[in-house]
């Protein structure tokens, strides 16, 4: 609906982190001494990280060629004080885009679609506010590049329909950038291929899920209905500022339409048998193919990059390529209502993490966890979280200056003491959850564009840029979300 996750941003999906000239690394991200598949160290260390970040509880799966090795730690609720344990169901938030993006492959495979089928050759009643609905392929919305505004939220109830009424109310969401122009991060489109599988298949989104991946991969602890969650134990998603105790979110879910975009809740090492699955070119453990050789492939190519020019190089067709190096790591995250998942992936070595949260710096917890893991199982160096440089450009901060807009959020971009503010407001359905702007303080990279951000009262930093599209038309770009500049200042 990472890292940092950018305000108002629920489901989202991906680290927002950027490559900085001056990099830093603390004591806490020091390469450990191997300890493998060792629970019990992984379990301490788990411990030891959600108390210094503030997490009520989270669970971890780590899988390679050799085995898998799960641990947990901490608390499902806050206000309860249930344990939390491997078994456990987190929110995985936009990672649930992965697999929705393997369904659509499968129905590429079965001659059903192609990746440049256009949306209303599926749903002939698709309809925007803006032109260029029929310009909208497959592989537009799999990159996230259709230029549907994607942040739209509405509750279209809990009933089978819920994804048809959704796209129906499409007809009240516009483009914020022309098809194919460049890349915003668009839940909407997910929730409009959800609705594609439903046609093609003959079943309900949840239904399609279970029958094509859950069930043939054997996951026992996959789910995406709050009644099939509370047979497992859910965890619940905790809210606060950063660097102080979280509390126990009012608000579950995300609308039931969300759920092709992000609403799969499972246990970590389920998660890992999924990612598993691609790993082995598309065949369950059991040897039944789920995807073609090709299609996995497919998904994995680096296709789009992104204007964040953050911790990620590209996407591909519901892939993420990280920033970190010529490794080839390649994942998800997902932010849900308090929860945080993080799913990283090294094909050469064959390991596989996944680490669920319900709250707190989950981004900071993960950043470390992950800079251990790697360094002991893959020989892989994860990039330390960045800085800014300790002497910034000379910029012209005014060129910058304005309103920028976009669905469920108004982002001000102004000058403040001699200093580039960004405050961000969350509007319609969103200022229900985050009743106050988020002030965010911008240092420059460059001059070409790109900044740090940093939330007040935060310690770590995510890209910010501003860039121009081929005609002229302006944008910030943050959290993997394209912005237009509505007004000038």
């Amino acid at each position: 609906m990472t890292t940092t996750s950018a305000p108002t941003s629920a489901p989202t999906s991906a680290p927002t982190s950027a490559p900085t000239s001056a990099p830093t690394s603390t004591p806490e991200q020091d390469a450990p001494a191997q300890h493998g598949l060792d629970g019990a160290h992984w379990r301490g260390r788990l411990e030891s990280l959600i108390a210094t970040h503030h997490i009520p509880g989270a669970s971890l799966a780590i899988g390679t060629p050799h085995g898998t090795v799960d641990a947990a730690a901490g608390v499902l609720n806050l206000r309860t004080g249930a344990p939390a344990t491997a078994d456990s169901v987190f929110q995985i938030g936009s990672i649930s885009k992965v697999w929705t993006a393997t369904q659509i492959m499968q129905l590429v495979d079965e001659g059903k679609l192609t990746l440049e089928t256009r949306a209303v050759d599926v749903l002939p009643e698709l309809s925007l506010a803006d032109e260029g609905a029929d310009q909208i392929t497959v592989q537009h919305l799999l990159t996230h590049t259709s230029g549907i505004d994607g942040d739209f939220f509405v509750d279209t109830g809990r009933g089978d329909d819920c994804i048809e009424k959704y796209v129906t109310r499409l007809a009240e969401v516009g483009l914020n950038h022309p098809v194919g122009a460049t890349f915003s991060y668009c839940n909407a489109g997910f929730a409009l291929m959800g609705r594609m599988i439903e046609v093609l298949t003959g079943k309900q989104w949840d239904t399609a899920l279970r029958d094509s991946i859950v069930t043939p991969l054997g996951l026992q602890a996959t789910v995406t209905l709050p009644e099939e969650v509370i047979l497992h134990g859910g965890a619940i998603g905790h809210v606060g500022k950063p660097g102080e105790i979280p509390t126990p979110t009012t608000t579950l879910l995300l609308p039931r339409n969300m759920g092709p975009a992000g609403l799969i809740s499972a246990r970590p090492a389920d998660v890992v048998a999924f990612a598993a699955m691609h790993l082995a070119g598309g065949v369950a453990p059991d040897g039944t193919r789920l995807l073609s050789e090709e299609s996995v492939d497919a998904m994995r190519q680096q296709l789009v990059e992104v204007p964040d020019r953050g911790a990620m190089k590209a996407w591909g067709l519901g892939w993420i390529h990280l920033a970190w190096g010529d490794s080839g790591v390649f994942g998800h995250d997902g932010n849900t209502i308090g929860q945080a998942a993080f799913l990283r992936i090294h094909p050469g070595s064959g390991t596989i993490v996944c680490l669920l949260t319900n709250g707190g710096d989950a981004s900071k917890a993960a950043q470390t966890l992950f800079t251990e893991v790697f360094a002991d199982l893959a020989d892989v160096q994860v990039p330390p979280t960045p800085v800014p440089p300790a002497e910034p450009p000379a910029v012209d901060f005014e060129q910058y200056v304005g309103l920028y807009k976009r669905a469920s959020v108004d982002s001000e971009v102004a000058l403040v003491d001699g200093a580039l503010r960004m405050k961000v407001t969350a509007t319609g359905v969103m200022a229900e959850l985050e009743e106050e702007p988020t002030e965010i303080e911008l240092t420059p990279l460059a001059d070409d564009g790109r900044f740090l951000g940093r939330i007040a009262g935060d310690t770590v930093w995510m890209a910010v840029t501003f860039y121009s599209l081929a005609d002229g038309s302006r944008y910030v770009h943050y959290g993997v979300r394209a912005t237009p500049l509505l007004a000038a200042r």
